[in-house]
């Protein structure tokens, strides 16, 4: 099997079907007339019995997982030609796809040098149906709500708790410490199986383009398929409104590493669920209105999941080394969500839950100045803004049990003399947002739960 990106001319969605006995969903795609490269989803809760606008709705959620999860595959070759063997799309599709792949390859474009402007182009066809509203499939008040290990997810799930909504907890894939995060919740739990094509893995060995690809919108995606099947009419992911805006880097301009978990895709993606799959299914993220430290605050309140919860991201790579423990200590993850927590929380639950205290270790200093976007720009991670950490930095030179600490002092002493005072007021940054896709009788609960 040989592989030679620079001679492709053509990416194929090749056709995707779904065995509702067995729960399995298997995605074929092809670069030109090579080999088929076969992903399969695995929803627990077979036999599904579909009929009538349920199973009309799965088909639909089912081709839009199939054009979403493509872009793992695409990204190995990024061809000028896109092709759809079996079945069409209409124009609204193709312009959420090529939104999608344009942006939610931002990062993975600009690490290999390639401009994607114009260059993707998702083929609108007259054979695609009729563009119709989507019905409403009497879905039941439940929600699947992502968990992704980290704070975030834990936060979104005791509020739904809190405001009595019936939920599942999700996740996609095999990691240990997802799965020990959901157990500690004491809620019904989900485990959604994903398989990649091997070949990819090999065309990676052989020169493909790789890099960072939209993972979130996948996951959505496979998530919208997944409450379709169950009947459930909400999916909860838990992406702060920090998370709309990247790192602009000289030259370049704006890359968001997580624009999938931004605004602009929850927005379009979230109307295209209720647009063309099921007009009663609500896709929207928790926990858009606030910002990451916002979202701190509210995860300090409990310590319950204080020794399972990780948002080290070297947990979670699909190859490489694992840290020993939950946190590395040295990834812009690490970095930021102790900085995020240090100003609500006490220092000595802080530093059991890290393992050691990282503002006390003057080797940390350059990747707490991206964090900073001192002299830097901030990290290609999901990490909150430049503004938010300086906040956050100032609110703990303030502090006596902070402020002698190796990185804070540096900060007090050579950084914050170069801000303005106005700038770095912490309060204005915990306010709450009115921009969300949060159903309204929900949010009416949820606001008073996050302003207390």
């Amino acid at each position: 099997m040989t592989f030679d990106r620079d001679s492709i001319r053509a990416f194929r969605f090749v056709r995707c079907d779904f065995d509702p006995g067995t729960g399995i969903a298997r995605l074929v795609y092809a670069f030109d007339d090579g080999p088929e490269l076969v992903e399969t989803i695995t929803i627990p809760g077979a036999p599904f019995a579909l009929d009538g606008a349920r199973a009309q709705a799965a088909e639909k959620a089912l081709r839009s997982l199939h054009l979403i999860t493509g872009v793992s595959y695409y990204k190995a070759a990024v061809p000028a030609e896109i092709r759809i063997d079996s079945y069409g799309i209409d124009a609204d599709t193709a312009a959420l796809m090529e939104e999608l792949y344009l942006n939610g390859l931002g990062e993975f474009a600009y690490r290999n040098g390639l401009n994607l402007h114009g260059r993707i182009r998702f083929p609108a066809s007259d054979l695609a149906p009729a563009k119709a509203d989507a019905a409403s499939l009497g879905l039941r008040r439940h929600a699947l709500v992502a968990i992704g290990g980290g704070k975030d997810s834990l936060v979104s799930i005791e509020a739904l708790r809190a405001a009595g909504i019936e939920q599942t907890v999700t996740w996609v894939g095999g990691s240990q410490l997802i799965k020990a995060c959901a157990e500690r919740t004491g809620l019904p739990t989900l485990n959604i199986g994903r398989q990649l094509a091997p070949e990819l893995f090999e065309y990676n060995r052989q020169g493909a383009y790789n890099g960072h690809i939209p993972v979130t919108a996948i996951n959505s995606a496979i998530m919208v398929f997944a409450a379709a099947l169950l009947g459930a009419d909400q999916v909860v992911f838990s992406n702060e409104r920090s998370a709309s805006y990247g790192s602009l880097i000289e030259g370049t301009g704006e890359v968001n590493h997580q624009w999938s978990k931004g605004w602009a895709f929850e927005r379009d993606f979230g109307g295209y669920v209720q647009r063309r799959i099921a007009a009663d299914l609500s896709y929207y993220s928790l926990l858009r209105p606030l910002s990451e430290l916002a979202v701190a605050r509210q995860f300090a309140k409990t310590d319950r999941y204080d020794a399972h919860f990780s948002s080290c991201n070297r947990n979670f790579h699909l190859l490489g080394e694992r840290p020993a423990s939950r946190w590395c200590g040295v990834c812009p993850k690490c970095h930021f969500v102790f900085l995020a927590l240090a100003p609500f929380m006490p220092k000595p639950r802080l530093v059991a839950i890290f393992g050691r205290n990282l503002l006390d270790d003057a080797a940390q200093i350059p990747g707490y100045d991206a964090l900073l976007e001192f002299q830097n720009h901030k990290p290609f991670e999901c990490v909150g803004e430049g503004k938010e950490s300086r906040a956050a930095m100032a609110a703990l030179a303030q502090r006596p049990e902070w402020r002698e600490d190796a990185i804070v002092e540096r900060f007090r002493r050579e950084i914050q003399p170069q801000l303005q005072a106005s700038e770095l007021d912490i309060a204005p940054l915990l306010t709450i947002d009115d921009e969300h896709r949060v159903p309204p009788a929900l949010w009416d609960k949820l606001s008073a739960h996050f302003a207390t």
